[in-house]
C-alpha cells in the first residue's frame, strides 16, 4: 500500500482463534501493532509478528495505556483497534476505539442485537471515527465470480440455493464462551452469520424466514430472498460430515445454486488481508453492510420452530426430523 507512515493498531482478544489472521493482515499491509490485550496469556504467537507490542491481561490497564499514548502525542497513539474478543464484548470494545480516537475493525458479528448498531452509528458521528467489520466471503474469488455470473443472468429468475456448513467441534466448545448463547449469540450467529451475509449480498435481503430445527449443535431452516429460495443447515456435529470428506477434514462448506456446487472450500488464508486493504483505503464494510445479517440471526435466535413449514427444507433437516 502507498502510505508514507504505517498505521498503529491495538488488538483485543489476542489469544483467540481468529487473532492470527488479523496479525497477518496488519503485517501484510505494512502496519504495526503497538498493544494487545487478552485475559489469557498464551499469546506467544505474537513473537512471529510484533514482539515489541505491549501486552496486557487486564482490560482496564489496556484501556489506560491506550489513553496515555493518545495524550502523549509521541507517535504511538493508535489509528485502529482490531477487535477479536468474544461476541458479547464487541460493542463495548468499539466504544473504546471511539474514545481513543481510533477506527474499529471488528470481527463478526459486529453486535449481537440490532439496536446496538444504532448507538454505534451515533458514536461514529459523535467522535468522527468509523466502525468497520470483516465480511470476508464478499472478497472470496469463487463468490465474486458467482456474483458476476448472477449479474449477467435473468434478473427475475428465482434461484434454488442450498447452504450447508458443518464444522465439528469438541467438548471444549460448550465450556467456552462460544457455547454460551448469551455470549456468542448461538450457532446461527457464531458460525452462520458470514454465510447469511454472503447470501444477502448475492441474492438480496430476507423477505421471509422459517426455522425448521433448533438444537444446541444444529440449526436449519428456509429463507426467501428476492432472487433465491434458500434451504440452509448449520451443524457442529462430527456425525453430520459427509462420509467421503477428504483428508480427515473436520469442516464441510457447501453452497449449491440451481444444483451446481460453488467450490469455495479453499482460498480463505488471505481474505482478511484483502478486507484490511479495502478498509485502510476507506472502502471496507461498515455498519450498514452488517445490519441485514445481524437482524436475521437475531430473529432466528428468537424465532419458534415452524410446525408447518411452507418453504423448502434442507435434506439433512428432513432426515433428522424423520428419525
Amino acid at each position: 500500500m502507498n502510505k508514507e507512515q504505517p498505521s498503529n493498531f491495538a488488538l483485543t482478544g489476542l489469544a483467540g482463534y481468529i487473532a492470527p489472521r488479523h496479525l497477518q493482515a496488519i503485517k501484510d499491509t505494512g502496519n504495526r501493532l503497538v498493544a494487545a490485550v487478552d485475559p489469557h496469556d498464551s499469546v506467544g504467537i505474537i513473537d512471529s509478528y510484533f514482539p515489541k507490542a505491549s501486552f496486557f491481561t487486564e482490560f482496564e490497564r489496556f484501556d489506560r495505556h491506550l489513553e496515555k499514548i493518545r495524550r502523549d502525542r509521541n507517535g504511538d497513539a493508535i489509528d485502529y483497534l482490531t477487535i477479536c474478543s468474544p461476541n458479547n464484548l464487541h460493542d463495548a470494545h468499539v466504544r473504546l476505539a471511539m474514545r481513543v480516537e481510533a477506527d474499529a475493525i471488528c470481527e463478526k458479528p459486529l453486535v449481537l442485537n440490532p439496536w446496538n448498531l444504532d448507538i454505534l452509528q451515533e458514536l461514529e458521528h459523535e467522535f468522527n471515527q468509523r466502525v468497520w467489520t470483516i465480511l470476508q466471503l464478499r472478497v472470496h474469488p469463487s463468490l465474486l465470480e458467482l456474483k458476476k455470473k448472477l449479474s449477467q443472468s435473468k434478473q427475475d429468475k428465482k434461484h434454488k440455493v442450498r447452504l450447508t456448513y458443518i464444522t465439528s467441534r469438541g467438548l471444549w466448545y460448550h465450556y467456552s464462551w462460544k457455547g454460551d448463547e448469551q455470549k456468542s449469540g448461538g450457532i446461527a450467529t457464531n458460525i452462520g452469520i458470514h454465510f447469511f451475509d454472503a447470501l444477502f449480498w448475492l441474492f438480496g435481503k430476507a423477505e421471509q424466514s422459517e426455522v425448521h430445527i433448533k438444537e444446541k449443535n444444529r440449526m436449519g431452516g428456509f429463507l426467501e430472498l428476492p432472487n433465491a429460495d434458500v434451504e440452509w443447515y448449520l451443524s457442529l456435529e462430527e456425525q453430520d460430515l459427509p462420509q467421503k470428506i477428504e483428508n480427515g477434514a473436520r469442516t464441510h462448506r457447501s453452497i449449491t445454486v440451481d444444483g451446481d456446487e460453488i467450490e469455495f472450500s479453499g482460498g480463505f488464508r488471505d481474505l482478511h488481508t484483502k478486507v484490511y486493504e479495502d478498509t485502510l483505503s476507506g472502502n471496507g464494510f461498515g455498519i450498514d453492510a452488517s445490519r441485514p445479517s445481524i437482524e436475521l440471526v437475531y430473529n432466528l435466535r428468537n424465532a419458534p420452530v415452524t410446525d408447518n413449514p411452507k418453504g423448502l427444507m434442507h435434506p439433512s433437516v428432513r432426515a433428522i426430523l424423520k428419525k
